[in-house]
């Protein structure tokens, strides 16, 4: 079967491609970062703000990280810190890294343990009851959710005349190669999905399609989850702002296809959304 085009630094980023060695330069760093992506947002923390300072002293670089609150979970505070400190010390030809999470209630402990490659458990010892891997793969699988959401809904929009039930038939091939697929795809690739031209698009976390007469159901349960993502992503980039004057220039604006208004899809489809 044929697969899915992917574009070339979408293809590049899923098939592990290695960077060109070179000098280490600030750009570099920040290209390392877009690869950390908060797991309850879904958006890399370069696109957030999240990345404070960036420092370079010869082949070392030393990140301060900071959060839209002082009491952000620890558990996401530490994946992302570690996730950070995992692609900097992967890149090429670079020395000493250092990453540390600034004004957070747990600060110290998290930056004490990226020091000692402790580890989650390692860090927060008696006070961590499981690794993070169930909890990341946890957010992994919404985050394919909302993607699916994004990528069905707009596709009923070119279609105002496609009933619900109809996304059952929908397979990847049908999508337009557009970023909602790409971002689809890539999602597929993290939890382990098809990305196969005939590979269905409305599907469970185990890629089991759905049948036609749940498909509005299965929209509309991930269309909630593309909403509470939407929704707190919005949320904390406002804090961030608050709690960080002047931090506006570092928060990307999110991209117009990302939202869709419910208005809008119900204006269409003339049907009330629960």
């Amino acid at each position: 079967m044929a697969a899915t085009t992917l574009p070339a630094t979408l293809a590049a980023t899923l098939h592990g491609v290695a960077e060109v060695p070179g000098p280490l330069t600030e750009g570099r760093v920040l290209r390392a970062l877009d690869s950390v992506i908060d797991p309850e947002l879904d958006e890399p923390i370069t696109d957030l703000g999240f990345v404070r300072s960036v420092t370079l002293t010869g082949s070392s670089v030393e990140v301060h990280l900071r959060l839209p609150t002082s009491f952000c979970a620890p558990n996401f505070a530490y994946l992302m810190a570690s996730d950070a400190k995992d692609a900097l010390t992967a890149l090429p030809n670079v020395g000493v890294v250092t990453v540390e999470l600034d004004d957070h209630h747990d600060s110290d402990i998290i930056n004490s343990g990226l020091v000692a490659d402790a580890g989650y458990k390692g860090t927060f010892l008696h006070e961590a009851e499981n690794d993070l891997d169930e909890l990341r793969a946890t957010f992994q699988r919404k985050a394919h959710t909302a993607a699916m959401e994004r990528s069905l809904t707009e596709f009923l929009r070119a279609r105002p005349e496609l009933a619900e039930t109809a996304l059952a038939n929908v397979v990847l091939g049908d999508l337009p190669d557009d970023s909602a697929k790409a971002a689809l795809l890539r999602r597929r690739v993290t939890i382990g999905l098809s990305t196969v031209d005939s590979a269905s698009v409305l599907v469970d976390e185990r890629g089991s399609p759905y049948p036609a007469v749940l498909a509005a159901l299965a929209l509309r349960r991930a269309r909630s989850t593309r909403i509470s993502i939407d929704g707190n992503a919005h949320f904390c980039r406002g804090l961030l702002a608050t709690r960080y004057p002047g931090s506006e220039v570092d928060l990307m604006p999110k991209a117009e296809q990302s939202y869709f208004p419910l208005s809008s899809i119900i204006r269409t489809h003339k049907r009330k959304i629960a």
